[in-house]
């Protein structure tokens, strides 16, 4: 019996979260990808069209699958589809479906009588235009991740200007144009069984400067209980409650208002960051799941009583990055220090506004926030990187 991952691109989620999870649990494992070529020689790969539910099911029979999962945005519904197909545990095909279409979650949302964005999906080629009330706005992709091509725009001209930039690297992709959600960005980590939902915690996130929406930091702040009931509420009308769930939204005049749901763990190496926060083997928890283990028999703690941050070291011009620290760890009294690199010595990139700008991680794990503030900004200042135009 066999562990499936469906997965495009190498992240460190999988190789340094998934597979060694795996291997805890004593379970083979093989990654299906349609991009072997680009994963480590010592990752277990095959290649699959995983874009296609289909196939995957036919790549599992060589071996029959305890489990498949994914922790690919891309990849939920073709995965959960497949999963539903082999009789194994998994997530709700359509629940996947609704929260990678922005446009379909908040119609959900909406029905629910939960909460009303003013939401206009533009389909390739037609014209951007938007009720004037609207404004400011965020456009974005209709499926995007990443936050890369998400723009606050403040008029029609600046709408009809980001649509043009956006198709011109893009041209077949559906946008949407919906209400500026103004407020503290947070997120809620959860993790589900199909019938009960824990909540792992949140973080409230720090953005750079607008026009787009770069994560730059993010500080240890799990929701309080009001802010969770009404959370679940919103989870629920999508269907999600299967395995791991990342929700991002805002509090606005007492109100929670979604600002998207990423039905996976939360990304840029946060989810390991957590699991060492929450001192629990998180990967194997969601794994478990997958093997229709209850959230009973997961080790959940109650309360965390340490507190964490998070900083990205982003690029601030486009160029060749040619001096950064590599990885380092340290610890400063009760603090665990740690950077590591996203970006490797050598490589050009233009900036972009996104995570793709993202040089480095920081992160800093203690008894409270004074100690961890105060460390992580003494070892953050004895570290460097230098970008050069090219």
């Amino acid at each position: 019996m066999r562990l499936y991952l469906t997965a495009l691109n190498p992240t460190d989620s999988v190789v340094d979260g998934f597979l060694p999870a795996a291997a805890a649990l004593g379970l083979p494992v093989t990654v299906l990808t349609d991009r072997p070529a680009e994963w480590p020689a010592d990752v277990p790969v095959a290649l699959c069209a995983v874009r296609d539910a289909a196939a995957v099911v036919a790549a599992t029979a060589p071996s029959p699958p305890v489990a498949l999962l994914s922790n690919s945005d891309h990849l939920q519904e073709v995965t959960a589809i497949a999963a539903r197909q082999l009789g194994l545990p998994g997530k709700n095909p359509d629940a996947a479906r609704l929260c990678k279409d922005k446009a379909a979650a908040r119609r959900a949302i909406a029905a629910a009588g939960l909460d009303l964005v003013r939401t206009v999906t533009i389909d390739p080629g037609a014209v951007p235009q938007v009720p004037a009330g609207m404004f400011p706005a965020v456009v974005k992709p209709r499926a995007g991740v990443a936050s890369e091509d998400v723009y606050l725009v403040v008029d029609q001209p600046e709408l009809t200007a980001r649509v043009t930039e956006i198709r011109g690297r893009r041209p077949e992709v559906a946008l949407v144009v919906e209400e500026y959600l103004a407020g503290e960005l947070r997120t809620f980590e959860t993790l589900g069984d199909g019938a009960a939902l824990a909540s792992l915690g949140g973080w409230c996130t720090g953005l750079g400067p607008p026009p787009t929406f770069t994560e730059e930091s993010l500080a240890w702040s799990p929701p309080a209980e009001r802010e969770s009931t009404r959370l679940r509420a919103r989870l629920d009308a999508l269907g999600v409650g299967f395995g791991a769930c990342h929700t991002e939204y805002v509090i606005s005049d007492g109100r929670v208002r979604l600002i998207e749901v990423n039905y996976r763990l939360i990304g840029d190496r946060m989810d390991l960051i957590l699991a060492e926060l929450l001192d629990v083997p998180l990967f194997e928890h969601v794994i478990r799941l997958h093997l229709g283990e209850p959230l009973t028999a997961l080790d959940l703690p109650a309360t965390v009583d340490r507190y964490a941050q998070v900083e990205y070291v982003c690029a601030d011009r486009p160029g060749r990055l040619v001096t950064a620290p590599g990885r380092v760890e340290a610890v400063h009294g009760d603090v665990r220090l740690a950077c590591y690199p996203l970006r490797e010595v050598g490589r050009v990139a233009d900036r972009t506004g996104t995570n793709r700008d993202y040089l480095a991680v920081l992160h800093a794990v203690g008894p409270d926030e004074g100690s961890v503030r105060q460390s992580l900004a003494a070892f953050r200042s004895d570290l460097q990187w230098t970008i050069v135009g090219d």
